[in-house]
């Protein structure tokens, strides 16, 4: 193993064992009145981890928000609900849906949509099998809950080098009912729904329909979405349960584009000019039926069979340079297998399990007259990238309610085949294989208390338009590989109860996890005649911290942290730059960036926020909230050319829930970037023509109405 990871362990094992000379020893049942905190790490369980699991007794990093976490939030997009975790940091380009996700530096550099950071909705992967995602398809008013894991989980998914966030749609209702969302604020922002769900003894329904338009607070930004969400389930047996998960989303969103920096400081508020001129957009149709069997069985009910098939239709126009036509459809499956066996006090969970996608596709390449499609094709290609993926997971407990290791890894099958069907007809293929394993061991401190360390391989494929060849003779880069990275981490998580019941100082929610990253064979972009093309050429080395809190200072009144240190530099990296002088001669440019820090990561990220909640009578409740995110300044490119200035957010939120018998009340508002701090919210990472800057939005309010009966 590598000195520098060696020494990371060390130091942050030794950090676990430093904070737990200072806790006291906790017995092993806590008192009544440890409710949300202690269940949030001690009972709730994820299922992101491919098998059910105490967050507590999973030895890496890994997070539930539900919606009682998020029920006065302004929903538009997944930073307004998940800026508070650690490690996570969120860009959103336009004010909307459309954010990167970044974990430990992986997805930093996608400019559009995510990467390497696995995007599931109900446990089916929204991300498609190159590891690109959108989540248009996401409704938050219908979710129940929100689980991410932090750091590798290549052992366990595809291109999951950062982590995997899964949105779990609300299945677990008890009763009937129908409510509406109402959500409108700045900038033309109206969301309107309806969500119904109906439950009897042997079925569950939930079928929720979503409509929001945005004009947004640039040029050239406005969007309108329309969504339709449906889960059925049914128990055909005591012990099995069947469900059928659907979506239907449609719309469109116009992109103002990047800016330079003298176009950022004369108006950061104005649309790129060419963006303007193509009249820049994206218009989206897709849709997704799927169906999964859940099976336990055995004299004890410890083994679980769960089998799940879909199907999607993704249809895209995407109009800039060029007028772009996609179709894809995707047709996936998985099947696992998990079994629980109990003996001289020890537990053993293993399973297996394995995936299977294919995503045909057809692409239509026109001119683009400022917008409009031209009649005549210029362009056909047709694709099929495909994945085919097993992996295991073992859980031993070493010593009982003290010591466990699990071993997970997993093999993966990823492929690419394209035809140009147009002149000169061309066909090319690649394939990437990799075995990614991970080792984890858990050690608990007391029944509410545990330190934990790390130590995987994780596989990063190229994307398909990472694949685009330089040499016209063929259609994929033959030298271009995966991405691979060795990753280390090691951490303490858990939660202190006062026994005396105290009003101050009650409860102490925290987790606290080091990690170290070596990645080779990194993708970067580099230029050929003004052309953007991808080669591996860098090796990086990634260190940081993660810390994240949360205090109950009285009854009813929390305060949450989280802080983020990244130091994530370049060991050796040389860019190349190919052009052609005034002679006709090719002239090949080498920029040696060895050294130098990564792009479009904030080396620190602060989050505090403090909430009230006030239960004034058994109907009528009081929220309110106030927080503040403050962000380093980040480089725009490998070059360390340009840095954007630190900002600070400061936002607030007031709310309040009433129950008239079986009818609710939910209201609640709120303020945004309250200082009106102009700021760089989205780095175009690496732009050709410099245009790396897109402004975060300015001062914004926005007020929820939700209105409910149950029946």
């Amino acid at each position: 193993m590598n000195p520098k990871l060696f020494l990371l362990l060390f130091l942050s094992g030794f950090t676990g064992i430093a904070i737990h000379a200072q806790i006291p020893e906790q017995p092993d049942t806590l008192p009544a009145y440890a409710d949300t905190m202690y269940r949030q790490l001690n009972e709730v369980v994820v299922t992101a981890t491919r098998a059910p699991e105490r967050i507590i007794d999973i030895p890496y990093p890994v997070l539930r928000i539900g919606y009682s976490d998020i029920k006065f939030e302004r929903k538009i997009g997944a930073n307004d609900m998940l800026s508070a975790v650690p490690g996570l940091f969120l860009q959103s380009r336009y004010g909307d849906h459309d954010v990167r996700f970044s974990i430990r530096g992986f997805g930093s550099r996608s400019n559009s949509g995510i990467r390497g950071v696995r995007i599931l909705l109900d446990g089916i992967p929204e991300s498609e099998p190159d590891g690109q995602t959108r989540i248009e398809a996401i409704d938050f008013n219908t979710l129940s809950g929100i689980e991410i894991i932090k750091g590798s989980a290549s052992s366990l998914y595809t291109n999951a080098p950062g982590g995997v966030v899964n949105f779990s749609n609300d299945i677990t209702f008890e009763r009937s009912s129908v409510s509406s969302f109402n959500e409108m604020g700045s900038f033309g922002l109206l969301k309107n729904g309806i969500k119904s769900t109906l439950r009897t003894d042997q079925y569950g329904l939930l079928a929720a329909y979503s409509y929001m338009n945005y004009d947004g607070y640039r040029v050239h930004n406005h969007e309108n979405w329309s969504i339709l969400n449906i889960v059925a389930e049914t128990n055909p047996t005591p012990n099995t349960n069947l469900q059928i998960l659907g979506y239907f989303v449609d719309g469109i969103i116009r992109l103002p584009g990047s800016l330079t920096r003298a176009e950022f400081d004369q108006d950061p508020f104005q649309a790129d000019p060419k963006s303007l001129s193509r009249d820049e957009k994206r218009l989206t149709t897709k849709g997704r039926l799927g169906i999964r069997f859940t099976s336990d069985f055995g004299p004890s009910l410890n083994n679980e069979v769960q089998v799940t098939a879909y199907g999607s239709i993704k249809y895209l126009e995407r109009c800039a340079k060029e007028y772009r036509i996609v179709n894809r459809n995707i047709m996936g499956f998985s099947a696992s297998y998990l079994n629980r066996t109990r003996f001289s006090g020890r537990t053993n969970e293993f399973s297996v399990g394995g995936d299977l996608y294919t995503q045909p596709a057809r692409t239509e390449y026109y001119e683009n007259f400022n917008g409009t499609r031209g009649d005549q094709i210029m362009q056909l290609t047709t694709e099929n990238i495909s994945n085919a993926g097993c992996y295991f997971s073992d859980n031993f407990t070493i010593l009982p309610r003290k010591l466990s290791v699990l071993l997970t890894g997993r093999f993966d099958h990823v492929g690419f085949r394209q035809n140009e069907e147009t002149s000169p007809s061309r066909a090319d293929r690649r394939v990437f294989n990799a075995f990614t394993p991970k080792l984890s061991f858990s050690y608990k401190l007391t029944p509410s208390v545990a330190v934990y360390t790390s130590y995987c391989l994780s596989f990063d494929s190229p994307a398909s338009n990472e694949l685009d060849s330089p040499d016209p003779a063929y259609l994929y880069n033959s030298d271009l590989n995966p991405q691979e990275s060795q990753n280390v981490e090691a951490g303490i998580k858990g939660v202190l109860v006062r026994e005396d019941a105290a009003l101050f100082l009650r409860r102490f929610l925290f987790e606290a996890t080091g990690f170290g990253i070596l990645i080779s064979n990194t993708i970067v972009p580099y230029e050929v005649l003004g052309e953007v093309y991808y080669r591996n050429a860098a090796e990086s080395n990634r260190l940081g911290f993660e810390l994240g809190t949360e205090v109950e200072l009285l009854r009813n009144l929390n305060f949450i942290s989280s802080y983020t240190f990244s130091y994530f530099r370049y060991v050796s990296y040389v860019a190349r730059t190919i052009e052609i002088d005034t002679t006709g001669q090719f002239i090949v440019t080498d920029k040696d960036f060895s050294g130098h820090l990564e792009p479009s990561v904030p080396r620190h990220n602060l989050f505090l926020g403090l909430s009230y909640a006030w239960p004034v009578s058994k109907h009528f409740s009081l929220f309110a909230k106030v927080s503040y995110n403050g962000i380093s300044g980040l480089w725009v490119d490998d070059e360390n050319s340009a840095r954007t200035n630190p900002y600070n957010l400061l936002n607030s939120l007031v709310g309040a829930e009433m129950r008239f018998g079986r009818f609710n009340i939910l209201l609640s508002g709120g303020m945004n970037n309250m200082l009106d701090e102009v700021y760089v919210g989205f780095t175009n990472t690496n732009s050709a023509t410099k245009r790396f800057y897109e402004a975060g939005a300015p001062r914004d309010y926005f007020i929820n109405l939700n209105l409910g009966y149950t029946f």
